[in-house]
């Protein structure tokens, strides 16, 4: 059997396959780990089932079984432009040696195409050391269609092929074994989610494994424990069981390892609350998501949710350092983005201003803070009545905080743009709707709120698109600073925070409409549901 050659480290495990739906089963096993600008390397003999299962993957990831994939042992290098990322099928074989690399044109393919790459021995020397290698035996004894698998991991693709068989066993163990699986585009989180069908059943996969804590920025502790952000699924669990029991449309959890950050959830379908391209808000469904917080901050919501006999979830206090660690991303990523040095004098002028302007956001009764209550987070339900035609999603960073900052998530989107008179519009009736509910309401006093921590939010959200661009690589999201930009304008114009205005005129440059390279396809359309948005400020 011709060899891979040999890489350090890696991660591997072992199939067999015995008839066409275990093929079928890897394929989509397979799928559902890749990104884009991923190699997977394709080892095995003559005959050992390579092109057949390239075949079957390029099928899988174009939804379309039909579609014609010829074998590239003569063309040696076929394309496919796919929806989710372009495919490359190369097959090395009637190559001499690596020096005939780049005549293929190797060094002209799309970053972000996924390369099925057969024969990989001949490229000894030359592949990268992040890729997935899938080497196929032949099994005569067991049978002519039989064949053993080893699927290895090597590099930074190592902890994703140790998730392919925990993933494996966690769906074999529910009535979705035999479901496809499609990949639901995601966001910025490194949670991943899948849709599964099974005749007219439906399902989200939830892939969420803990997180390792970051490095220490602040007394000794990472960011994601002061900003308060979710290590494990335990916090999504709770939150949607404590929705639901207030009768909001969170998915019911159907099945869950929260070991294993596996989570089997309820499909509440596509339908968004916006519309066209661009997107834009839809009015009436925003207003109904605004009558979702109207209700939601009604109403004594409690500290902590039990999800187990023995396991509660206690929300986190949204405190001062959770929000002041989060405005200050605008001086760490949005300023140098710009290649504005920022001195100590700076920070501690602009955090001082901070804790000054917070002062009346923590002083506020505080109610369930989900976060990241905004359009790519809420599905529409039209069969559904009242509150519950609202579905939510991506609640498993809540906090105890200002009933505002919903508000300003949902009325100031980092994606859409929301017309100034619509948000003043909602906001009025939702000021109207809780000051007739509640005597001891402060209209004026939860303006001042809203602006400030609108504010707060928009600050945020400029260091994370600034951070995702230069240390993630997703130059995408920089296309909407010049909308948050704008939302922040708006939110400092409030006479309370003129000081922070003044401060932010003096300091932080106007944004110019980025220069974005052209994104991959399907990198940011408008997300499905059951993806997970970055304004939290994931680590």
């Amino acid at each position: 059997m011709a060899m891979l050659p040999i890489t350090s480290g890696g991660s591997s495990y072992s199939v067999t396959l015995a008839s066409e739906q275990g093929i079928h089963r890897l394929v989509m096993d397979i799928a559902a780990a890749l990104d884009p600008g991923d190699l997977v390397t394709l080892s095995g003999d003559l005959g050992a089932g390579k092109t057949t299962f390239a075949r079957a993957l390029i099928r899988h990831l174009a939804e379309n079984p039909e579609i014609p994939v010829p074998s590239p042992t003569f063309t040696l290098m076929q394309t496919y432009d796919l929806k989710q990322f372009p495919v490359v099928h190369a097959d090395l074989y009637r190559l001499d040696g690596p020096g005939e690399l780049a005549e293929l044109g190797f060094d002209d393919l799309p970053r972000n195409a996924v390369v099925l790459l057969e024969w990989p021995d001949r490229a000894a020397g030359f592949l990268p050391p992040d890729r997935l290698d899938i080497a196929f035996t032949l099994a005569p004894l067991a049978g002519p269609e039989h064949r053993n698998v080893r699927v290895t991991g090597y590099g930074k693709f190592a902890g994703r092929a140790e998730r392919i068989p925990v993933i494996r066993r966690f769906l074999d163990g529910t009535q979705f074994a035999e479901a496809s699986r499609r990949r639901i585009q995601g966001d910025a989180s490194t949670r991943t989610y899948e849709r599964l069908t099974l005749g007219t059943n439906s399902a989200i996969l939830m892939n969420a494994p803990r997180k390792p804590d970051g490095p220490p920025v602040r007394d000794g502790k990472p960011y994601s424990q002061i900003a308060h952000l979710a290590e494990d699924v335990v916090p999504f669990v709770a939150v949607a069981n404590g929705l639901r029991q207030l009768g909001y449309s969170a998915p019911q959890i159907y099945e869950a390892e929260l070991a294993d950050g596996l989570l089997l959830i309820e499909d509440l379908g596509t339908s968004p609350v916006v519309s066209g391209e661009p997107p834009a808000p839809i009015p009436e469904r925003y207003a109904a998501a605004v009558d979702v917080l109207i209700s939601l901050h009604d109403q004594k919501v409690p500290a902590g949710v039990r999800i187990a006999p023995n396991v509660a979830h206690r929300l986190p206090v949204y405190s001062e350092d959770a929000m002041l660690i989060e405005v200050e991303l605008l001086l760490d990523w949005y300023l140098p983005y710009h290649g504005m040095p920022v001195t100590e004098s700076m920070r501690e002028v602009y955090i001082g201003l901070w804790h000054e302007a917070l002062q009346v956001a923590l002083n506020a009764k505080p109610t369930w803070v989900m976060r990241d209550f905004h359009s790519p987070n809420l599905i529409w339900l039209p069969e559904r009545k009242g509150i519950a035609r609202v579905g939510l999603l991506d609640f498993q960073d809540a906090l105890l905080g200002p009933a505002a900052y919903d508000l300003a998530s949902l009325l100031q989107d980092a994606r859409v743009d929301v017309p100034e008179l619509m948000e003043v519009e909602l906001l009025g009736n939702y000021v109207k709707q809780r000051s007739a509910a509640d005597h001891e309401f402060d209209p004026a006093g939860f303006i001042r709120v809203y602006a400030t921590v609108a504010a707060q939010r928009a600050s945020k959200i400029l260091g994370i698109f600034a951070r995702l661009n230069k240390r993630d690589g997703k130059p995408q999201y920089l296309r909407h600073i010049p909308r948050v930009w704008g939302y922040l304008q708006r939110s400092l114009a409030h006479p309370s925070l003129e000081a922070l205005r003044d401060w932010y005129t003096e300091n932080v440059p106007v944004p110019q409409a980025p220069r974005v390279p052209q994104q991959p396809s399907g990198a940011e359309a408008q997300p499905e549901p059951a993806t997970a948005a970055p304004e939290a400020g994931n680590a």
